[in-house]
């Protein structure tokens, strides 16, 4: 897993690196320059090209002098500088890398406080004003520079972080910061780079490694973890010969009503995809066709009108409850029931999570583990209006650890939330996945790992990546606009086959 720092860590692992390999700061600088340089020459070949640098005096913009000079060592030939000298003040590195770029083909502008900016003409910009460090709003000349960016419409490539947007921390609502196409970011992603806050101002991202001590790092215990598919394929357990379907669980969903049995098909089906040795599904009487149809590997207890259904609590691995499940008496009184009779851990979706919000004494009743899986309008439901994400990212893990629950809160990189005070960041997934039901999947397949004995933990974060990496088999190489919750499970057992073999 990737541990993901808030900007004075990224600083010590820095300092650290410096110390212990041991590398000046300005050649860890230019090794980060390197690297970036590496990544864009790849996305932007045409060394005829005009390009604009906009750099601070500090060390990002002492990285932006070094990407600069660097391309002109490749032969890019058409480069300009403008450095924002609004400042008294400059780095070390900042300096050194001033005197060397000197020496080369690129043309300098140096801009002074109030100073008209000059035209810009580029198609391509280089943003180094402002690194990961900033710790209040833009104002002033930064700011009339970065607004004049911005206006230029042109494709922006921002330094490690885009200048004006925090690293970590609350995004103040109309943050004024560059608009960046691209992010060249060093050794891993920003957390705020995670959250929808980010949407404004990147495009998209790409981290590179820049040698920083691996050991350390980790060392450094952060509470935020990125999941890369290589802490899949060591998760996953394989199948082994002379197994049976007892081996691998029996997942009970209970969900549906007769206007809603799509949700109880599709979490089902997930289920029943993800490797659940044997799937029931709880639906109404209404519904028993439907779902013979759609599936007849799945079996059915019925629900005959308010009347709590008889079930063999012992008998099941797991249980799910919650998609089109309404939120009427009958449903609370199941919901109720299914908590006061079943002690393993429990998925909670949909419906049971609104019904939560509503009775929110039933919180504390959950069996220990069990796991929520709100979106953004749930989760406010269940724990209060929050104005940002980063609020909602610190309550679940503050809740997480004293409800002693795995929250899974959905969102583009999809957050597990888990008792231990970890938040883990899901890397799969696209855009082509937001089609209704696809939430109903999800919880069918954290049902069906938890039923095969996987710890809720890892229920979680398995069932995120495999349900986001579905779907990138699907939408990616096919190009395909949407990606629909029946197609995305059928694919489930390829996408978990490749990621065992």
């Amino acid at each position: 897993m990737l541990p993901l720092l808030i900007a004075e860590q990224i600083r010590e692992g820095d300092a650290y690196t410096i110390a212990q390999e041991p590398i000046s700061s300005v050649d860890l600088m230019e090794r980060a320059s390197r690297a970036f340089v590496g990544w864009f020459a790849n996305r932007f070949p045409d060394k005829n090209e005009p390009i604009t640098f906009y750099c601070g005096t500090g060390n990002n913009g002492g990285d932006g002098l070094a990407i600069a000079r660097i391309l002109c060592d490749h032969h890019y030939n058409n480069l300009h500088v403008v450095i924002a000298r609004f400042s008294d003040k400059a780095s070390a590195d900042f300096n050194h890398n001033f005197e060397r770029l000197k020496q080369t083909c690129v043309t300098i502008t140096e801009l002074g406080n109030g100073e008209e900016i000059p035209v810009d003409n580029s198609p391509v910009i280089i943003d180094a004003l402002l690194g990961s460090g900033l710790n209040k709003p833009l104002s002033g000349d930064y700011e009339r520079l970065v607004n004049y960016i911005n206006d230029l419409d042109r494709t922006v490539v921002s330094v490690d972080v885009p200048t004006g947007f925090f690293s970590e921390g609350e995004v103040p609502k109309d943050t004024v910061a560059i608009k960046a196409d691209l992010v060249i970011t060093f050794q891993q992603p920003k957390i705020n780079f995670l959250l929808p806050e980010s949407a404004p101002y990147i495009n998209c991202w790409e981290a590179v490694n820049i040698g920083i001590d691996e050991k350390f790092v980790q060392g450094l215990n952060s509470p935020y973890q990125f999941i890369e598919e290589k802490d899949i394929r060591q998760m996953l357990k394989p199948r082994h010969r002379f197994s049976n379907k007892g081996t691998y669980g029996h997942a009970l969903i209970v969900a549906g009503q007769a206007k809603t049995m799509g949700a109880a098909l599709l979490s089902s089906s997930g289920a029943a995809h993800a490797g659940a040795g044997l799937t029931t599904a709880c639906i109404p009487e209404s519904g028993l066709t439907a779902l013979n149809s759609y599936q007849p590997e799945i079996m059915a207890i019925v629900r005959t009108g308010d009347e709590l259904p008889d079930i063999e609590w012992d008998k099941f691995s797991s249980i799910a409850v919650g998609p089109g499940l309404g939120k009427e008496a009958g449903a609370l009184e199941l919901l109720n029931a299914i908590i006061k009779n079943y002690k393993k851990p429990l998925v909670i979706d949909a419906d049971a999570l609104n019904l939560l919000a509503e009775n929110q004494e039933l919180l504390t009743q959950l069996p220990a583990g069990s796991v929520l899986t709100p979106h953004m309008k749930e989760f406010d439901r269940l724990f209060g209006d929050h104005t940002n994400w980063w609020q909602r990212l610190q309550k679940a893990i503050v809740k997480a650890k004293e409800l002693n629950l795995c929250i899974l809160l959905k969102n583009d990189y999809t957050i597990v939330a888990t008792p231990n005070g970890t938040a883990y960041f899901n890397s799969s997934g696209n855009a082509a996945m937001a089609s209704g039901g696809m939430g109903d999947v999800l919880t069918g397949i954290i049902a069906a790992l938890l039923g095969q004995k996987y710890a809720p933990e890892q229920a979680c974060i398995i069932g995120a990546y495999i349900h986001g990496k579905a779907g990138d088999e699907l939408a990616l190489p096919n190009r395909m606009h949407v990606v629909l919750p029946g197609k995305l499970i059928a694919q489930l057992p390829i996408t978990m086959a490749k990621l065992r073999a």
